[in-house]
């Protein structure tokens, strides 16, 4: 789009220039050097009017989920789908898949600059242990614990494993060690401007890619389904902006944006108690729930809360350590990047050491007081949401400074800097556990669904019957991924969505050829109901809001917090002066202002 802008500008450039011809006229090489020189400060210009769109919004919302597809209308603003409706980010659930996260379309804004997904339903993946640009490999599944496979029959399994799970939603040790058993894995949204020049899946999906045969076809097709308002029902396309990152010898250099999800798995147990409700009380008004209900639908997202008596203001945070634990677009294992541009090195907080910019951080420390009389550093002007990592890799545009500044001891120092970096938030905290590979009937797993000897779980029309030995699947593949007996599950499918593929039971025959009444074993945002334990959730919303970063937000937010305090339901006043909770206990302290 920018390029077309650029053209037509030359265009009319060139053609004023015809029209009106100086009095003696040119040599070609000249005109030609005149020509090369307006189309390098029309491309320089759309480069900075793109800054000045991206810098307005940094100073206005943070990095964030911004809107979903509107699927609900009503008479009140608030009964319209804004970043969550019938469930947060369009989450649902695949559990039929091996390893797949249900996720919608979605809009979201990354350091100022806004994007639309397609329906992206990625999966359980983490980043290879080498450099090769967007290798990805799958987590691995926690193992079943061996006292439960150390009981012989099915029943028996299910009762012992039960108690596992009992042990986890209690977080007791002494009852069961589940830890070794029930792992965190933190999914995030990552970002970077690339330099490809074919239209690239940056992640896989068992259900999903972009429609298109290159970037322009995909910019055409977007531009034709906002101009009539029209969709493509698989929605696959995506809104993913291109712009001018350079200019060399006159010749405007495009960076096109890419997105890509991903989790890790994180190395310390994450207690689930630290990660509390959000109270997004529009929606939770729109559908009528209050919040024990809410709390156990697909709505709700969650927010860290895991030092209750600490003050509310903090530079570092549990967020903070997991998001550090990623790395960038180098991958684990690559060598640690340090950064010390403008003659200062980055430290970590506690200034033992350089932070390695090539994991995901937003804040560090230098050994100089700034301006402000400050020593610690913030990526972004005001961005509370938005990460950021260094990498090499040379797909991912260059972004360049040439800086001038006095060093200790060497006098006028100048550096010529270029930096790859790529940006990311936290999405979600999904938990895997034994039900992902428990396995009591040994039903043969076939592999993956496009391998040839998966072909005959479904051969001759089986479709996973529950009634019919002839009908149900002979075995289970990735796409039919049923492990779980029926019984160890007390309840149905928790919070159904329209784009859930999981059915209630499916026939599956163990390798014996007995039929067996199976559920699915992949990932759900909450588990069915287990005897003696209740329904756990799995899937925890965690990404930020970017509406959060905005000054109306805040007021909102803080005009909230005081009115559920004089109710008892926040712990956000304690910090503030007991004159203040005088003036806030009743409205006859108000005195009319």
């Amino acid at each position: 789009m920018q390029y077309c802008v650029l053209l037509l500008l030359v265009a009319g450039a060139y053609a004023a220039h015809v029209t009106h011809p100086t009095t003696t006229p040119a040599p070609d090489a000249e005109r030609l050097k005149k020509l090369e020189m307006v189309t390098e400060q029309l491309a320089r210009q759309l480069m900075l009017q793109q800054l000045y769109v991206e810098e307005t919004a940094r100073s206005d919302v943070d990095s964030g989920l911004k809107q979903l597809r509107m699927r609900t209308d009503g008479d009140r603003s608030y009964d319209i789908t804004s970043f969550t409706g019938r469930s947060v980010a369009a989450v649902h659930d695949h559990s039929n898949l091996e390893r797949t996260m249900g996720m919608g379309e979605l809009t979201a804004v990354m350091n100022g600059l806004e994007y639309r997904t397609r329906h992206n339903d990625y999966k359980l993946k983490m980043p290879v242990h080498n450099n090769t640009f967007h290798g990805m490999e799958d987590i691995p599944f926690p193992p079943v614990p061996p006292s439960v496979l150390a009981k012989h029959s099915m029943e028996d399994q299910a009762a012992e494993l039960r108690e596992y799970f009992k042990a986890w939603a209690d977080s007791n040790v002494t009852h069961r060690d589940y830890r070794p058993y029930f792992k965190a894995n933190l999914c995030i949204m990552e970002g970077a401007w690339t330099m490809d020049k074919h239209i690239e899946e940056p992640f896989s999906s068992d259900r999903h890619a972009i429609d298109a045969s290159s970037w322009f076809d995909l910019q055409e097709k977007i531009r034709y389904t906002s101009l009539t308002g029209d969709r493509l029902n698989t929605q696959n396309l995506a809104f993913l902006p291109t712009t001018i990152t350079n200019i060399t010898d006159g010749v405007p250099e495009f960076a096109q944006w890419n997105y890509r999800l991903f989790c890790h798995p994180l190395k310390a147990e994450v207690n689930r108690s630290t990660m509390v409700p959000v109270d997004d009380f529009a929606h939770r008004l729109a559908y009528g729930k209050d919040m024990k209900q809410y709390e156990h639908t697909r709505m709700v997202r969650y927010r860290l809360d895991e030092t209750p008596e600490r003050n509310n203001l903090y530079q570092w945070n549990t967020m903070d350590d997991w998001m550090y634990e990623i790395p960038g677009k180098d991958n684990y294992g690559a060598p640690k990047v340090q950064d010390d541009v403008f003659g200062l090195p980055k430290l970590t907080l506690d200034m033992s050491e350089h932070i390695n910019v090539g994991h995901y951080h937003r804040r560090w420390k230098v050994g100089a007081h700034d301006a402000m009389g400050d020593t610690v550093g913030h990526r972004g002007y005001k961005d509370k949401t938005l990460w950021v990592a260094e990498n090499h890799q040379p797909r991912i545009a260059k972004t360049h400074i040439h800086h001038c500044y006095r060093k200790a001891g060497q006098g006028r120092v100048c550096d010529n800097i270029d930096k790859r970096l790529s940006y990311a938030f936290p999405l979600e905290m999904v938990f895997t556990t034994p039900l992902n590979t428990w396995n009591p009937y040994n039903i043969e797993f076939k592999g993956k669904f496009n391998q040839p000897e998966a072909r005959s779980v479904e051969e001759n029309g089986r479709h996973g019957s529950a009634t019919t030995k002839a009908e149900a699947y002979n075995g289970t593949h990735s796409k039919a991924y049923y492990f779980t007996p029926v019984e160890f599950f007390a309840g149905n499918e928790v919070s159904h969505d329209p784009a859930d593929t999981t059915k209630a039971a499916t026939g599956v025959l163990d390798r014996q050829g007995n039929l067996r009444l199976m559920k699915s074993s992949g990932m759900r945002t909450i588990l069915p109901n287990i005897a003696g334990v209740g329904s756990l959730r799995m899937r925890y919303p965690l990404m930020p809001v970017s509406h959060e970063g905005t000054a109306v937000w805040k007021e909102m937010e803080a005009v909230r917090d005081v009115v559920m305090d004089l109710e008892g339901h926040t712990k956000y006043m304690k910090t503030v002066p007991d004159a203040l909770h005088k003036y806030t206990a009743s409205p006859s302290h108000h005195n009319g202002k």
